[in-house]
């Protein structure tokens, strides 16, 4: 199925919304007995370095490959490309298995988690931004 090429940004808000509200979710009930002001700082830290040397070049990255193609018209799946297909499966199963085994301690999760899941729902709402600064102007 093809979709209108800005329609991608608003894929990858769609997506990148999702998966961070989600990660957000599992950091936050992990706070219940991890609440403190260190740890919250530290899900601040996790938070900043995955905005600044991740998750923001992402979008930036993606912004302009998407708003490169030629055609009006690209398959829905090109939000990504093959890279960021893989890094996120890695992402998701690590996320699992570190998760389902038990090995990471709960304020772990809660600081990590919390951390994490607000870059992810950030690049979501950036990706939402480009879409919106993409639309053309009605009656112009």
């Amino acid at each position: 199925m093809k979709v209108k090429t800005r329609n991608l940004l608003l894929i990858a808000c769609a997506v990148w919304s999702a998966a961070g509200f989600n990660i957000l979710r599992i950091g936050v009930e992990s706070y219940h007995t991890n609440l403190s002001m260190l740890n919250l700082l530290l899900s601040a830290i996790v938070f900043g370095v995955f905005q600044v040397f991740v998750f923001g070049r992402l979008v930036e990255r993606h912004h302009g490959r998407i708003m490169g193609y030629e055609a009006e018209r690209q398959y829905f799946y090109k939000f990504f490309d093959g890279k960021s297909f893989a890094i996120m499966a890695f992402m998701m199963t690590g996320g699992i298995l570190l998760r389902g085994s038990g090995i990471a301690p709960e304020r772990f999760i809660a600081v990590f988690y919390s951390g994490l899941g607000a870059s992810l729902l950030t690049a979501g709402i950036l990706f939402g931004r480009k879409y919106l600064e993409a639309r053309p102007v009605i009656g112009a």
